[in-house]
């Protein structure tokens, strides 16, 4: 099952076969007699969803209280020049991205945890900033407001572009999963010696 493939590739290694086989033995034994096979299927997908929760969902809110803030920014008090934040906040989210793919690599020691994990950050930050961007707006719609907007880029670029982040995200999260891999290669392998 594709999920099992998932859930080995987040987990640490040495928690590979235990977690994988507990749930795989519960799957198997209560859940698949009580749900049947389609119910027991998307419980496992639920816990394999869980432990992908738990991996991104840090970098997810990191992420969006940074786009979040950008967009208060912009809304609230416009620059002259949208340069210097613009630089500041792709700079901020380029280095969460390498972080959250470091940490994942480095944990699980596989490249394929930082794609997931980006992944994941992306999905959760584009939930939590759409999200937020909506409160903002539904609250603050005057004239005003809406000018700021419209010179900052326009709701279409608040909206779409939290979907758009996955692609250059999961990229930046693998260079970051590249030396988190290595990294943890390296030094792990000198803490046994």
């Amino acid at each position: 099952m594709w999920a099992e493939h998932v859930l080995r590739l987040l987990l640490k290694p040495e928690d590979r076969e235990s977690v994988s086989g507990d749930l795989l033995e519960e799957y198997r034994e209560s859940v698949c007699p009580s749900r049947g096979r389609a119910g027991a299927d998307l419980w496992y997908v639920g816990q394999v969803t869980g432990f992908l929760w738990r991996a991104a969902w840090p970098w997810g809110v990191l992420f969006s209280a940074s786009f979040v803030g950008r967009t208060a920014l912009d809304w609230f008090d416009p620059p002259a020049d949208f340069r210097m934040r613009a630089t500041v906040t792709t700079y901020t989210a380029v280095s969460l991205f390498v972080a959250a793919g470091f940490w994942a690599a480095w944990r699980a020691r596989s490249l394929g945890a930082a794609a997931l994990t980006a992944i994941g950050t992306s999905i959760i930050a584009a939930i939590v900033s759409i999200s937020s961007a909506l409160v903002m707006l539904a609250i603050w719609h005057d004239p005003q407001t809406f000018g700021a907007i419209d010179h900052s880029g326009g709701l279409g670029e608040v909206f779409t572009l939290p979907l758009f982040v996955i692609v250059p995200g999961t990229v930046c999260a693998l260079v970051g999963g590249i030396v988190g891999r290595i990294a943890a290669s390296v030094f792990r392998s000198h803490a046994v010696e």
